[in-house]
């Protein structure tokens, strides 16, 4: 008999590309160099964690698929994050396997710590390539980096990256298209990562650096002069109110033309349609219906890109992460630490990434407590809310000839919510029990200008939910409402609007009970239940109701004028508190559902925002009539 043949390896027809690096090592931004539009975003299989996988073809016309992973310290996984790497990457997920090919990408800058996971990964005896990213920023800085040599000592190709520029990502692809035709393997065991100590690993990082990178003649690192000031423990505080303060003044005052343009723009159409449909059901469904409600949710569009604007702003320049470590001492004297703060700070965007976003937190108690007050967090489908009312209660004049008054209520608004944040946080503390707070541990990356690119993106990306929910879920419960107001009509002889008689008129009526002991009118009550959905719809609702409510020919489209002379200031003052603290909407709720693993949470976030915003709005509005206001 003749030998026996080895079975030869099977080649991946498109195969199966890591991105795995440390957390701000440039990774994200060189998985969107590479794919471009050519990726879809869902959630891995049983976890609300993002997966980001795209598709690129290199220049030699070889087809590849590339997967972002989550942002790792190590393979000795400590959060959910790390454990979903950590599972790709050795094989572990059901129905995956893991990646032909593994793409280390690290800080140039930043070598001592990234190599860490490099060492571990290779353990797995994976093919692997390392993307010597921001090399640009090394070079400048007098770091000098013998690639040739940390290659031989890696025993791995090294290729130098450069994410935020056009062609920086050329000698990856090239790399790649040399590893062609990718065999597929399987990863190692686990096992393999322990088998060599912590100690042992950073003792060979400290070699290899040694031997490949010279520093001696680094000029310094700029990001070290500028915290002097930052982490200045009086100076750095001052520094983030006054950013924190700027940010809220320019949401107003930057985005009134903006605004203005939008407004004219749907008066106009709605004038349009007037002057051109006959009086009937579908003129109403249009006019009152789309315009008077998704109309109304449109126009807050410039305010919500400014507010992201600044916040990416901040996250690319790397101040971020500063901010988190001022508030380290804050925070920790009401039970969380200084990590908390990005988390809390995404929920200012949405409660949603906010609440996925604490899962980076190790202490479980930690990331429970972030996760029940996140939503106090002013987000900013209550900027529509909050801007309607003051645009429609508070004067727009300067204070002290610097400031805008309307800013300035804002930014206490926001305010309120952080301050009710840690109370919340607080009390929690208490009843979970306390236990000793671990030391904050953050990586602090260097100061860079914001890459208009990345700017661009996040902008677009958010831009693009906000026209969508306005194009779907609102659209969809504006429609609904005025169907549910407009049907059935008025009786004969009747003496009030016809959505007093319409089921939603009844409905509101019927919760005016529950509510008018804060102020609130039956109109204002059909606005709070679609309001549940998305909080933003409130705005929309409020322009489909009031539309509807009016008498004669005449429709306001612009709802500010129609409650500052409908509302007295003391309803106006409550819709405010309430909105402080107002119920989570339900696609909230139900992620915390997920993220928990538990429908206990849920409810007690639900039960205590609900109790809170009655009482924060009880106390306010009786306040304002006892004051005279």
């Amino acid at each position: 008999m003749g030998a026996v043949e080895k079975a030869a390896p099977v080649v991946a027809q498109q195969p199966m590309v890591a991105l795995l690096g440390n957390p701000n090592c440039g990774k994200t931004a060189l998985f969107n160099r590479l794919t471009g539009a050519r990726q879809k975003v869902a959630n891995y299989a049983g976890v609300t964690i993002e997966r980001k996988e795209g598709l690129f073809t290199s220049t030699a016309g070889n087809s590849f698929r590339l997967l972002d992973l989550p942002g790792a310290y190590s393979l000795s996984a400590h959060t959910p994050d790390e454990e979903i790497t950590r599972d790709v990457v050795a094989g572990l997920r059901a129905g995956e396997r893991s990646p032909d090919v593994v793409a280390c990408v690290v800080d140039a800058t930043n070598l001592r710590l990234n190599l860490r996971l490099v060492l571990e990964i290779k353990r797995l005896g994976l093919p692997m390539v390392l993307c010597l990213n921001m090399v640009d920023v090394a070079q400048k800085r007098g770091i000098v980096i013998d690639t040739a040599r940390l290659s031989q000592e890696l025993g791995m190709p090294v290729v130098e990256t450069v994410a935020v520029k056009t062609g920086g990502e050329k000698a990856l692809v090239d790399a790649l298209d040399a590893m062609w035709p990718v065999h597929q393997s399987q990863a190692n065991p686990l096992s393999a990562i322990d088998a060599v100590s912590v100690e042992e690993t950073q003792r060979e990082v400290r070699r290899i650096l040694a031997l490949a990178v010279k520093d001696a003649d680094d000029r310094g690192n700029r990001s070290e002069k500028i915290d002097h000031f930052v982490l200045h423990p009086v100076i750095g505080p001052v520094i983030l109110a006054l950013l924190m303060f700027c940010v809220f003044q320019a949401v107003f005052s930057w985005a009134e033309t903006p605004m203005d343009m939008i407004s004219g723009g749907v008066e106009g159409l709605g004038a349009m349609l007037k002057e051109h449909m006959a009086d009937g059901v579908l003129r109403s469904l249009l006019v009152d219906g789309v315009l008077g409600g998704v109309g109304a949710v449109l126009v807050f569009l410039p305010q919500i890109l400014i507010l992201f604007f600044f916040i990416l702003v901040l996250e690319d320049c790397g101040y971020l992460p500063r901010a988190a470590f001022l508030l380290d001492r804050l925070m920790g004297g009401v039970g969380l630490s200084g990590r908390a703060f990005i988390p809390l700070l995404s929920s200012f965007a949405c409660a949603i990434p906010g609440v996925m976003a604490a899962r980076t937190i190790q202490n479980p108690r930690d990331r429970i407590v972030t996760i029940m007050i996140a939503p106090l967090m002013t987000c900013s489908a209550r900027l529509p809310i909050y801007a309607l009312v003051i645009a429609a209660f508070i004067p727009d004049r300067e204070v002290w000839g610097v400031f805008n008054l309307q800013g300035l209520v804002l930014f206490c608004l926001y305010f309120a919510g952080i301050i009710s944040a840690m109370a919340v946080a607080w009390v929690m503390k208490r009843f979970m029990g306390t236990k000793r707070n671990r030391p904050l541990m953050l990586e602090l990356p260097a100061y860079h200008w914001p890459h208009m690119r990345n700017l661009a993106i996040g902008l677009y990306e958010r831009a693009k939910i906000f026209l969508m929910r306005v194009g779907t879920t609102i659209l969809t419960l504006m429609v609904l409402l005025w169907a549910l107001s407009s049907f059935p009509g008025a009786p004969e002889g009747a003496t009030q609007p016809a959505i007093y008689y319409s089921v939603a008129g009844m409905l509101g009526r019927a919760l005016e009970f529950i509510f008018a002991p804060i102020g609130f009118n039956w109109q204002i009550c059909i606005a709070l239940v679609p309001g549940m959905a998305a909080r933003e719809v409130a705005v929309g609702a409020l322009g489909t109701v009031y539309a509807l409510s009016q008498t004669g020919d005449e429709l306001a489209t612009s709802l500010a004028p129609v409650i500052a002379s409908g509302w007295g200031m003391p309803t106006a003052l409550a819709l405010l508190a309430w909105y402080v603290f107002a119920p989570q909407c339900l696609s909230t709720l139900s992620v915390v559902r997920r993220e928990t693993n538990s429908m206990k949470y849920p409810l007690i976030m639900a039960g205590y925002m609900f109790a809170l915003a009655y009482v924060a709005t009880f106390i306010t509005y009786r306040t304002a009539l006892a004051l005279g206001a």
